[in-house]
């Protein structure tokens, strides 16, 4: 596969039945759901999951999704969703992209952008990033394209 950048995470899934609307195609909001788990994977797989989370009392949540819907996913259709974190401050923000690929035909189905701020979990306001973010996240850190469809 060909992706929009260098050393992407790449997690595979399978659209199943109950991923499908009306019209026939993967619900809009089930590729949301499908950026968070690839998400959450790349930070388990950076050592940051759940317990680091709690034990650290910080989490990075979403604030903005950017999403372009290129092309429809159908049942049974095995896809690849890859991701690459493009862009933080190394305090609160950090950038995730997104670009979800049919594995048969290549086919790029979205591109998507994730805006994070780290905040307290106990509070739920924005905080600075502990440093073992700056770490984990820190070595997962791309920014040059290598190819644009």
């Amino acid at each position: 596969m060909v992706w929009d950048l260098a050393t992407p995470f790449v997690i595979d899934l399978t659209v199943m039945a109950q991923d499908i609307d009306g019209l026939g195609h993967a619900n809009n909001a089930v590729y949301v759901s499908w950026l968070e788990r690839c998400a959450w994977r790349h930070s388990q797989r950076l050592g940051l999951d759940l317990t680091v989370y709690r034990n650290l009392d910080r989490a990075m949540a979403v604030v903005r999704h950017e999403v372009d819907y290129l092309a429809a996913a159908y049942e049974g259709d095995e896809l690849q969703l890859a991701t690459w974190i493009v862009d933080w401050d190394q305090r609160l923000r950090m950038t995730r992209r997104f670009q979800l690929r049919r594995a048969s035909d290549g086919v790029t189905l979205l591109r998507a952008q994730t805006t994070f701020v780290c905040i307290e979990l106990s509070s739920g306001k924005p905080k600075r990033m502990p440093a073992e973010f700056i770490e984990g996240y820190g070595q997962a850190i791309v920014s040059k394209p290598i190819t644009t469809e």
